[in-house]
């Protein structure tokens, strides 16, 4: 089940990652954040009401750790990553992105002293480098004319948030109902985002409410936000974070699916390399075959 809710998650950040990219031009990236979660609070507190009312003296009692999980979480990593697909193209974005399993594991060891066996640091390796051979069309050359700018700075940025995030999902309340905390979150990201946000309006950035922009919010706000931040948080308390990370990596493989779907794109040769490699490392990473199975 937390590898099904991990494949899901990934599934749905292609499609935040795809909009945000497609939409960067027309939606300002703080307007896109702020409605965002604005869209996802509402939803949240009309299923986590309860919860909240029940819970808010523990909410409070944890209330440093949901303070930090917010910026971090809301604030840092969806934040940075609007902010740099303005600045940066989709190669560079997903190739740094890409980076997150092992800052995952880099904190993880850094905060709890966790550590990985050979055979997942070497899965983490293989999924990688699959990303990179679908994001290099195959053509390792590729790599020496990839140019960085401060976009891929702020993608950087964003994922580093992101792994501290997820790292330190290892202290999260067990008692804690998971839309409560949800919520809490969400609220103190969108505190934080709201003044940025208003930087950004009164410097003339606004956008058009249309079909387009209407659709781009509903969908971050219900799949990216809500869906994407249970599922994930449930599969890392389930199986930790390491073994989460790697799923990461099935971004890029999501992301030309869509890409072929509905922009007419084609598969090739190092789609499927690609693919191969990813899976390949993540089944490496997450499953170990005992030592009766091999006899």
């Amino acid at each position: 089940m937390p590898y099904l809710l991990l494949i899901l998650t990934t599934l749905f950040w292609s499609g935040n990652f795809v909009l945000s990219r497609g939409m960067h031009a027309a939606m300002p990236p703080l307007a896109l954040s702020f409605w965002r979660w604005s869209v996802a609070l509402l939803i949240l507190l009309f299923l986590a009401h309860r919860h909240l009312r029940a819970q808010r003296g523990l909410i409070r009692a944890h209330g440093r750790f949901i303070l930090v999980q917010g910026l971090l979480g809301v604030l840092g990593f969806n934040t940075l990553l609007y902010l740099a697909m303005q600045h940066t193209t989709a190669i560079n974005a997903v190739l740094v992105n890409s980076c997150i399993p092992v800052l995952i594991l880099v904190f993880s060891w850094l905060l709890y002293r966790e550590t990985m066996s050979l055979r997942q640091c070497g899965g983490v390796l293989i999924s990688l480098v699959g990303v990179v051979s679908i994001m290099v069309k195959g053509d390792m050359a590729t790599l020496l004319q990839v140019s960085f700018n401060r976009g891929d700075l702020l993608v950087l940025a964003a994922a580093v948030a992101w792994a501290l995030y997820s790292s330190r999902l290892k202290q999260y309340p067990q008692e804690l109902h998971p839309l409560a905390y949800l919520t809490a979150i969400n609220i103190v990201g969108l505190l934080a985002i709201f003044p940025l946000y208003l930087l950004e309006f009164s410097g003339g950035k606004t956008f058009s409410l249309n079909p387009a922009s209407v659709v781009t919010i509903l969908y971050v706000a219900i799949f990216a936000s809500v869906l994407a931040f249970i599922f994930w948080n449930r599969a890392i308390r389930t199986i930790g974070a390491n073994k989460a990370g790697p799923f990461v990596h099935l971004m890029p493989v999501f992301s030309t699916i869509l890409a072929v779907l509905f922009l007419d794109e084609t598969l090739a040769w190092y789609h499927a390399q690609g693919v191969l490699l990813i899976f390949s490392g993540i089944l490496m990473t997450t499953f170990r075959v005992s030592r009766a199975a091999r006899d």
